[in-house]
């Protein structure tokens, strides 16, 4: 569904955090449905650093400016939960230096069906990597480097309009 009302009817709850420290999947994903019985499903992302193919000492820093950040984040988050009748969103991002391996973000849809679930998480993730203010460096053995969004990335947000 892609009304603009559609979270609308369901008493939409959206978190947004931008942290260093990790975060408890479960947890998150219980406070979603937690005393809501309109929820018929929860669908979760978590996106892991990957190994950018150098030896052990590879990692990404992540910089943000605070509450710029933070704003887009709350704004990414409504606008899906404007689309499609969710109970409830969360997004947590990390910000720092990450080891390949470490969660990175955690995307969490709430909806009575699945669909729209699937769908909001979807949105969130395609928006997050192409329109959250996030600065990434890859370190390697070859050096650090910034990274911008890939083009991939850039179809894949086109795609909801």
């Amino acid at each position: 569904m892609t009304s603009s009302t559609a979270g609308a009817a369901m008493n939409v709850s959206a978190k947004v955090c931008v942290q260093e420290a990790p975060f408890d999947l479960a947890a998150e994903a219980r406070a979603l449905s937690a005393g809501r019985g309109d929820v018929g499903a929860v669908v979760t992302f978590t996106g892991l650093v990957r190994d950018m193919g150098g030896p052990e000492g590879s990692a990404m820093t992540l910089e943000h400016y605070p509450g710029m950040t933070e704003k887009a984040l709350r704004e990414i988050a409504a606008e899906a939960c404007a689309r499609w009748p969710v109970a409830g969103c969360t997004v947590i991002h990390r910000v720092g230096r990450l080891a390949p391996g470490d969660e990175i973000v955690l995307v969490a849809t709430a909806s009575r069906h699945r669909q729209a679930a699937f769908d909001a998480a979807a949105f969130l993730m395609d928006y997050l990597k192409t329109r959250a203010p996030f600065w990434k460096k890859e370190e390697t053995a070859e050096g650090a480097r910034w990274v911008d969004a890939r083009e991939t990335d850039d179809a894949a947000a086109a795609r909801w309009g």
